[in-house]
């Protein structure tokens, strides 16, 4: 099921594109707005949901696959069948319920200055999504407005992940291999951060640094949540891993929250950067997994503004100096009932690396 957010946005490009489609009737036709708005959402939306993997998402990865010159061959016959179909299809329609009077011939024929309109609203669209999927929805939103061009003080929760035994791979495998095995881990990781309204910050080497509003990220404990939904989506996908690389990926955690100061910085390249106690602190108590031989941990300071599902346990471990830290923390371990025996969850007993 679509959550509130998805279904905004689909509806903000329908109303994009059917504005889009009336604009161009009128200054093309000078009449007939609503056949202009039908046209277009027929044209442009199939390409828009094929971009969007919502169509053929198979074909969609293979496409992906190719070599640059393929690919764009590839897509640019793709795009052409796809509005020929959804041009033809709206015509079928409107002239069989009398919208439209014109010969059969020209109510499917496509006219090529409908594929350059089609191009490009569909292409505007997507290539709008597509930034906003390589900076993360909110960062996207906050360069925008430019948020984030003074600094900020506000709390976050912060996720830090790592893959254990990601340098035995590299030995092992290769860099082009572990990198191939990291990108497949990154991908699958993605959707349980989307589902519980989380923001990829950055990729650090073989670890992965997720964030939220401190509100959001408290609210039905979708921190902790994601942690273990992310484990969960690597176990369901265990005859993947084992096939392809031999081994099933286990995962560190530490998750923490607090005040922190965030700033937008850079010239040619702007980031929205955290900087805090709280960001270090988070990396400390994730290098603390290895010490203590446990995947997942969580400060004792965020454990107590949130409430576990039920089907998380926690477990105090007490107060543990941290390096660059002059407090000691709390720290509790996390683990799920249900998932307590699957392997990437299992406590860790391996050196550190």
């Amino acid at each position: 099921m679509l959550k509130r957010g998805a279904i905004i946005q689909w509806l903000v490009m329908l109303g994009v594109v059917a504005l889009s489609g009336v604009l161009y009737s009128l200054v093309v036709y000078g009449e007939k707005p609503v056949v202009g708005a039908i046209f277009a959402l027929f044209i442009c939306m199939p390409l828009i949901a094929l971009e969007r993997r919502m169509i053929l998402p198979g074909f969609h990865g293979w496409l992906h696959g190719l070599s640059t010159p393929s690919y764009l061959a590839m897509s640019l016959i793709l795009y052409y069948v796809t509005i020929f179909i959804g041009f033809a299809i709206a015509g079928a329609l409107l002239k069989c319920v009398g919208v439209i009077h014109e010969p059969w011939v020209k109510t499917l024929i496509l006219p090529w200055e409908v594929v350059l309109y089609s191009f490009t609203v569909a292409g505007g669209i997507n290539f709008v999504m597509r930034v906003r999927e390589l900076l993360g929805r909110d960062i996207f939103a906050s360069l925008l407005t430019g948020r984030y061009r003074k600094p900020v003080r506000e709390e976050r929760v912060f996720l830090f992940i790592d893959l254990v035994g990601s340098t035995s791979f590299a030995e092992k495998h290769g860099d082009l291999r572990t990198q191939q095995y990291l990108g497949t881990l990154f991908n699958v990781l993605a959707e349980p951060v989307r589902r519980h309204d989380g923001a990829i910050d950055d990729y650090i080497g073989d670890a992965v640094i997720i964030t939220w509003p401190l509100k959001r990220g408290l609210r039905n404990a979708r921190c902790v949540r994601c942690v273990f939904d992310i484990m969960a989506e690597i176990e369901k996908r265990a005859p993947l891993w084992h096939g392809t690389f031999g081994q099933m990926p286990r995962l560190r955690a530490a998750l923490h929250g607090g005040e922190i100061i965030t700033a937008e910085i850079g010239v040619d390249h702007h980031k929205i950067a955290y900087f805090g106690d709280t960001v270090n602190t988070v990396a400390r108590l994730e290098s603390l997994c290895r010490t203590l031989g446990r995947p997942v941990l969580i400060s004792q300071e965020l454990a107590t503004r949130l409430t576990l599902p039920e089907d998380i346990r926690a477990e105090y471990l007490g107060d543990h100096a941290l390096r660059g830290r002059g407090q000691p923390l709390g720290v509790m371990a996390l683990s799920s009932i249900r998932q307590m025996q699957q392997s990437n969850i299992v406590p860790l007993a391996q050196p550190a690396e």
